[in-house]
């Protein structure tokens, strides 16, 4: 790299030599006496210059770009190729060019000498063709190659890369050359070079110093002997300068970066070169961007360069950041400096979008260094690095002083005439073309007029608005004097033509050619986003990152941005964008779980971010070869060709096998040749049709797996094969045996078809199986057509050996190769299919796994062939979970569902979905897509005081946004002076109170419940009004004037199974009050007698014909007198004392008799007879017979059968276990006893044990639960008097579900 002091005095030195040679300088003649001999020495001086003269003018006619001359220029590249190790390869290349190029070869920018390697390379070139021959390939050989082609017109370069494989290579890894020494001596020494104490992946800051170094071991030590140090950053060798510097001290390489940009970031490799070999190392370095000034500025952009350089004009380009700041880019500003100034001058007034600029108006031999500056509307941002020193001058110029004085300087010019190019007009410029154009500005470049004289030429540009004839000049006031020109302030959307005219002292020439129309506007794209980015571990702080690249758009390079999950926070991974489509991102913690995204970047902008990855936890890949292939076997073979076949490896190395290689050597006698390679293109079958063999030769096979890690070993060479034609009638044996669902007792087993089918179709396999020191048995009485087969009743922890036979119409064929041994038992952790109906009834087979590795899948099938109609499932997969949902569920759907998961040992479970299976799971489904609430109680009613009535029904499960709807006779039912409505949502309990009951209210009285999509509905039916008619229903509840009952005789039904009869009388008639009891046997009455004092408590007396009441009694209290008298009951000649069982007594206005546990020793007539002396009322209850006229209005019936007790709301147990429930039943007569599930009747078997004793305990057992155990359940009792359910809820729980859920 040139310093800035060397480009300045370069071009200082050209404006001299310049001016040296102007027309302007006078010239003056000088006149001398010659003798002959000095006159014939001179003669012969001027034919040898002569000659010398019209050498040079042939080449210079040679040099001229007009003429045939060229570059050199690759017509056909050389290829890369990959190659195994110990092959040869060619590389071939073809080179136009005049005069004719030189070439040379060069191995990693190395320059390759094959005379002094002539074992190792061979070169040839003929014809324009070149080629180079690498003998025996090893490891080492592995490298870029370069061909670099030179003549005196430039250089052109083609490269090509040679990988050699290794059985054990690293796929799908960074390519990093790790070469084996070569055994050439150098001076009799072969130097083997190791590097130790290596350099790491490092990160720095912007502004900060950082150092990189190895130490180097080379053996044997020898004095004064330096090896050759090269850096290279990004596969470009680096050279000392300003910002980098470089130190050997004899045993340790080290890199200095004096002042960290992100122009530094990148891949830095060392290599160490001896004559004997070479050895590298690399490691990437991170730089971090400096702190900004305020926050939200963008950062400051990189990589300035300048390009296309001329004497007043030059290209600038840079990169844009990785991080715009708080908000997008609006621009860039572009300042320049000439060299030896500190004044920056700024080019543009306003800022550019795109990443180039063209900057005008430099002056002719300065030197002149840039830089730019981001702008958004937070602020500006640093400025970047600044440029190289960029030289303002013709490009022939500094071709020609880089090249030197072609001839010595002799101090003297002659002019012998005049020259004829004096005031030539110049032609018209050739090659007008619009570089470029953007809504900013448009760029011109043209090539100058052949006609120009010796002269120099400058230029006028002018433009016309298409559709006008108008041409106007550009640059009026200063021509320009490079062939390229940048216009600006052109209108945007409007379209120009563009011509250019030359001049000098003689005038100005003719224009030349316009171009066509151009349109003012942004001609390049903004890429479009890059496609699906994958995430895979590669460190304990790295992840390795892949991505599908942009499309329609080149030139592009990808920024990358992690975030953790959670966070919502995006860092860049590389301030310096990247090419290619794979990065991996270092720095990252352990343990985190990030996501990625990437956003490509060209010259136009930036692309729109990717979408996000899949979240990747940042832990060490695990990956490795798979082992190899085993039991290679023939299983079809003909005259030219054989098939074979092997099976998979035992070991996956956490992968998936992608494909296998296959090799094949000659076996005569004892004698066998080298391997050769059968497949170049991996093949995923585990068979595979070996052709274009000869007949009756012997051959030997092996078989390499491969996954994303690399390549196996070779699997054990099969047996020596006869190529022949097979002229067998049976079939050949079946192939690619293998195992599915291991558990303790069972598993299954797949195999496929035979190729070779004998003279008829397959039609059937037989299984044989052998346990580990047993003999072969067949599994089966009959042939199956299925290609696989489920074994039961295996015994846990034994070894079992399986093979396949297939037959057809003339026989059963031999055996296959044998599977296993493998061992029946059930993996910790395993877990199988579950069917789950989701809340809206959708049908779905889950499977989980716990052991997904990296890359692994859920792989569903059915009847273990793959799914081919889509339209009967999704699939859904989140993490280790994956989900089978039946699109619509039917018969067609019956059959046995397997999944298996890919990357593991075998994981795998199935689920048989039958008829029976199918129809249970439709009405689980409609069920959770019609759900009911559920009610702990069904309405019931209750008479209260002054004839109100209450409705209320409990609701057993609900949310708060249930409501209800309260209807009678099919109408709906408001608020308001008859009916007052309640919801307790705090205890389900719902009322409706009416204020009176009247005939009219006869009918069906109803709450209806929506909570969602679920409905409920309860209702209760009054019936027997007629009957209440004929008892003048009016009058009872009518107010009487004088002594009444203000309720009257009734019965309450408590929880504790006790009957009250109570009536209420009013407080404020005084007299002679008489309670009467009768029925048809006869009667008996008391009186309670008191005219003056108003009576505070009522007695209630109740007698039969059988006895009467003990006489009244007055006993006087602080508050006055209480009249009372001991009663005694008879009811059907049965006596009954007052006791715990049979209590009466006043509350307030109520005369109440309490009995305890009825019986149907209870039944009979009571009366209750209240007067004072003059008037009276009688009131009478019939409990007997079918005169239950308030028992039919208000579906109190004590005798009704009734679930009391026992059971809970819900029980959660674990599969396995057994399940027992005991419920207590009360009713009279005794109820009918009955068990459902989900609203189906269970009937006793060996699953379901059901029992009911005494009359009175029935019970449930249920022997060893699963998870179809699960449901909802009830006890339903039923007798004459009515019918109720007990319900509860049995949920099934497996004990591995449930440490992963508190996991």
């Amino acid at each position: 790299m040139e310093t800035q002091e060397e480009l300045k005095e370069e071009g200082v030195g050209y404006v001299v030599m310049r001016n040296l040679f102007s027309r302007d300088t006078d010239y003056q003649l000088r006149v001398e006496k010659k003798t002959h001999s000095r006159s014939i020495r001179e003669s012969a001086d001027r034919l040898r210059l002569g000659k010398k003269i019209q050498e040079k003018q042939e080449f210079q006619k040679k040099m001229n770009p007009d003429s045939l001359t060229h570059p050199p220029e690759f017509t056909v590249k050389p290829r890369g190729q990959t190659v195994w190790e110990g092959k040869s390869v060619t590389l071939h290349c073809t080179v136009a060019g005049w005069p004719k190029p030189r070439v040379a070869w060069y191995k990693n920018n190395v320059l390759i000498d094959a005379k002094a390697h002539s074992k190792k390379y061979t070169t040839e070139s003929n014809y324009n063709i070149h080629s180079l021959e690498i003998k025996k390939c090893d490891f080492s050989d592995t490298a870029e190659y370069r061909i670099s082609a030179l003549n005196v017109k430039g250089e052109s370069s083609a490269f090509a890369s040679i990988i050699v494989k290794k059985f054990t290579d690293l796929l799908f890894q960074p390519y990093r050359v790790k070469p084996t020494l070569k055994e050439d001596p150098e001076y009799g020494v072969t130097f083997r070079t190791s590097i130790i104490d290596k350099f790491g992946v490092a990160f720095g800051r912007e502004g900060e110093t950082m150092s990189l170094g190895c130490t180097v071991v080379i053996y044997p030590t020898v004095k004064r002997y330096q090896p050759e140090v090269l850096w290279y950053r990004d596969g470009v060798l680096l050279t000392p300068s300003k910002w980098v510097h470089m130190h050997w001290s004899g045993d340790r390489a080290t890199l200095t970066l004096v002042h960290l940009n992100k122009e530094d970031e990148g891949l830095y490799t060392l290599r160490i070169n001896t004559k004997s070999g070479f050895d590298s190392h690399s490691a990437y370095v991170f730089v971090r961007d400096a702190d900004v000034e305020a926050e939200g500025v963008p950062v400051a952009p990189l990589d300035v360069r300048c390009h296309d350089a001329n004497k007043d004009y030059v290209v600038v380009t840079w990169t844009q950041p990785a991080v715009e700041g708080s908000s997008s880019i609006l621009g860039y500003f572009i300042d320049r400096c000439e060299v030896g100034m500190q004044h920056w001058v700024q080019c543009n007034d306003t800022p550019v979008k795109y990443a180039r600029f063209p900057v005008t108006g430099l002056i002719e031999g300065r030197s002149y260094i840039f830089r730019v500056r981001a702008i958004n509307k937070a602020g500006v941002s640093h400025s970047s690095r600044v440029s190289d020193t960029v030289v303002a001058m013709d490009p022939s110029d500094r071709a020609r002083l880089r090249a030197g004085p072609s001839a010595p300087w002799t101090g003297m010019i002659k002019f012998t005439e005049e020259d004829p190019t004096v005031g030539v007009v110049p032609g018209a410029p050739t090659d007008l073309a619009v570089t470029e154009a953007t809504k900013s500005y448009v760029v011109l470049s043209w090539k100058p007029p052949v006609q120009r004289g010796h002269e120099g030429v400058m230029y006028y540009v002018e433009k016309c608005l298409v559709g006008t004839e108008t041409w106007q000049r550009v640059n009026t006031g200063m021509p320009v004097k490079s062939p390229r020109f940048a216009l600006f302030d052109l209108a945007e959307g409007k379209s120009y033509n563009f011509r250019v005219r030359s001049c000098n002292s003689a005038g100005v020439g003719e224009p030349s050619e316009e171009t066509e129309a151009t349109t003012v506007g942004d001609k390049l794209d903004l890429p479009s986003a890059p496609g699906s980015i994958v995430a895979i571990r590669n460190t304990s702080t790295s992840v390795v990152v892949t991505w599908g690249v942009s499309k329609e758009v080149r030139n592009l390079r990808y920024y990358i941005e992690v975030s953790v999950v959670g966070s919502n926070a995006w860092v860049p991974c590389n301030n310096k964008p990247v090419k290619g489509s794979r990065f991996v991102c270092h720095g990252l913690n352990t343990d985190d779980n990030c996501v990625f995204r990437v956003k490509a970047v060209n010259a136009a902008g930036y692309s729109t971010y990717s979408t996000e990855s899949e979240a990747c936890v940042v832990k060490p890949n695990l990956l490795v070869v798979p082992s190899p292939p085993s039991a290679v076997t023939l299983l079809e073979r003909v005259r030219d060709y054989m098939v074979v076949g092997w099976k998979a490896p035992a070991k996956t190395g956490g992968a998936d096998i992608r494909g296998y290689y296959l090799d094949y050597r000659i076996v005569k006698g004892n004698v066998k040749s080298k391997w050769h390679e059968i497949n170049l293109k991996a093949v995923t079958d585990t068979t595979y049709k070996v052709e274009n063999l000869k007949e009756n030769t012997f051959y030997e096979f092996q078989v390499r797996a491969v996954n994303q890690a690399g390549i196996s070993k070779g699997s054990v060479p099969s047996a020596a094969f006869e190529c022949k034609e097979w002229t067998v009638a049976v079939p050949g044996p079946a192939r690619g045996l293998h195992v599915l669902e291991v558990r303790k007792d069972s598993m299954v087993l797949l195999w496929e078809p035979p190729t070779f089918n004998g003279r008829s179709p397959v039609t059937g396999y037989y299984v044989d199986i052998k346990e580990e020191k047993g003999r072969w048995r067949s599994i089966q009485e009959r042939s199956t057509k299925n290609t696989y087969l489920k074994i039961c009743g295996l015994k846990e922890g034994v070894s079992y050996q399986l093979r396949v036979h297939a037959k057809n119409i003339v026989g059963v064929g031999g055996p296959s190769q044998t599977l296993g041994p493998v061992v029946a038992q059930t993996r910790p952790g395993t877990n199988e299919i579950v069917v789950d109906v989701d809340d809206n009834g959708v049908i779905s087979m889950i499977f989980e796994c716990s052991e997904m590795a990296e890359g692994s899948q859920f792989v569903w099938s059915k009847n273990y062939k793959a799914l081919t109609d889509t339209s009967r499932l999704t699939i859904e997969t989140v993490g280790g979970k994956s989900r089978a949902i039946f699109n619509d569920p039917s018969l067609v759907d019956l059959g046995t569902y397997s999944c298996v998961v890919s990357n593991t040992d075998g994981v795998s479970a199935s689920y048989t979905l039958t008829e029976e299976g199918l129809k249970r799971l439709l009405e689980i489904s409609h069920e959770h897509q019609y759900p009911i609430i559920p009610f702990t109680s069904e309405m019931a009613i209750e008479l209260q005081e002054k004839g109100r009535v209450r409705f209320w029904t409990q609701v057993a499960k609900f949310t708060a946004n249930c409501q209800v709807e309260y209807v009678f006779n099919d109408n709906i039912i408001t608020q308001g002076k008859k009916y007052t409505m309640n919801f307790d949502k705090s205890t389900g309990i719902i009322e409706m109170f009416m204020d009176s009951l009247e005939v009219t209210d006869e009918g069906t009285f109803t709450f209806n419940l929506v909570d969602g999509k679920a409905t409920g509905r309860t209702s209760l039916v009054l019936i027997g009004m007629q009957i209440l008619n004929k008892l003048n229903f009016k009058t009872i509840l009518t107010p009487l004037n004088g002594p009444h009952f203000v309720e009257y005789l009734s019965f309450e039904v408590t929880p504790e199974c006790d009957v009250y009869l109570k009536c209420k009388l009013s407080k404020k008639d005084a007299g002679v009050y008489e309670v009467e009891l009768r029925d048809e046997r006869g009667k008996d009455k008391t009186l309670l007698c008191d005219a003056d004092t108003v009576v505070t408590h009522s007695i209630l007396f109740f007698t039969t014909a059988a006895n009467s009441s003990s006489e009244l009694k007055v006993e006087s209290t602080e508050h006055g007198i209480i009249l009372y008298t001991n009663v005694v009951y008879y009811t059907e000649e049965l006596r009954i004392s007052h006791s715990d069982r049979v209590q009466c007594g006043v509350t307030g206005e109520q005369l109440w008799l309490k009995i305890k546990e009825p019986t149907e020793k209870d039944k009979g007539k009571y009366a209750i007879d209240i007067f004072d002396g003059s008037a009276g009322v009688k009131r009478v209850l019939e409990l007997t017979g079918q005169a239950y006229i308030l028992t039919y209005c208000f579906i109190y019936l004590i005798d009704r059968a009734r679930v009391v007790g026992g059971l809970p709301d819900v029980v959660t147990i674990q599969e396995g276990k057994s399940l027992n429930l005991t419920g207590n039943v009360w009713g009279d007569p005794v109820p009918e006893v009955s068990w459902t599930k989900n609203d189906k009747e269970l009937l006793p078997d060996e699953h379901y044990t059901l029992k009911f004793e005494h009359g009175k305990f029935a019970s449930i057992t249920i022997a060893a639960v699963t998870t179809t155990d699960s449901g909802k359940y009830a006890l339903v009792v039923k007798n004459k008097y009515g019918k109720e359910a007990g319900k509860f809820t049995v949920s099934v729980y497996i004990p591995e579900d449930e440490a992963e859920k508190k996991d």
